[in-house]
């Protein structure tokens, strides 16, 4: 939310607008008054919108991020809500890459104070091996070859292909690295 926010891109929560239509496939927006709407219930309704822009249109890159190599990425369109087209670029590859390389986040604008805790956090894959590596020996082999990608976040393409590709250069020789993802988008987020 923080990029397009540094975009001058407002995400209108879903309760504060009505969508009208004027002429056949022409509509206006209307916004709508809920004076007695909390903070925190339009912050909600705000970052589930954020999190489709995630699953519909971010992309897990295929190698680190590099800022001039995705500079001439070309635009994805996504409508908001209120019928509001906004035009996605090279984000689309940087912020899922945050997932693998978390210092990338301070690049972000209103990222800043991220650089405070970055050094502490570890990417997805680092994780992974960090929780198999806490797990008894004898069952280590079998917790690499199963690796189970679920939640809204796993919905994103390319991110099991990535996860499973960095994994296999982190992980022991020895070890076969698989992960695992229902082919259904839905059955991922749960």
């Amino acid at each position: 939310m923080k990029s397009l926010e540094s975009k001058g891109i407002v995400i209108k929560p879903r309760y504060s607008f009505k969508r009208k239509e004027i002429q056949p496939g022409v509509f206006q927006t209307v916004d709508v008054d809920f004076p007695h709407t909390t903070e925190s219930y339009k912050l909600y309704s705000q970052r589930v919108i954020a999190s489709d822009i995630k699953e519909c249109v971010c992309r897990a890159p295929d190698t680190p991020y590099d800022e001039s190599a995705y500079s001439n990425i070309p635009m994805t369109p996504y409508e908001l809500p209120d019928g509001q087209t906004i035009e996605i670029g090279s984000d689309r590859f940087k912020i899922p890459d945050i997932l693998f390389n978390p210092p990338l986040a301070q690049t972000i604008p209103g990222m800043d104070n991220f650089a405070e805790i970055s050094p502490s956090v570890r990417g997805l894959p680092q994780m992974v091996i960090e929780s198999i590596n806490r797990c008894d020996v004898d069952i280590r082999k079998e917790l690499f070859g199963s690796i189970l990608l679920a939640g809204g976040t796993a919905s994103m393409q390319q991110l099991k292909e990535r996860l499973e590709k960095d994994l296999l250069e982190e992980s022991p020789q020895a070890a076969r690295v698989k992960v695992l993802a229902s082919g259904n988008a839905t059955e991922r987020r749960f």
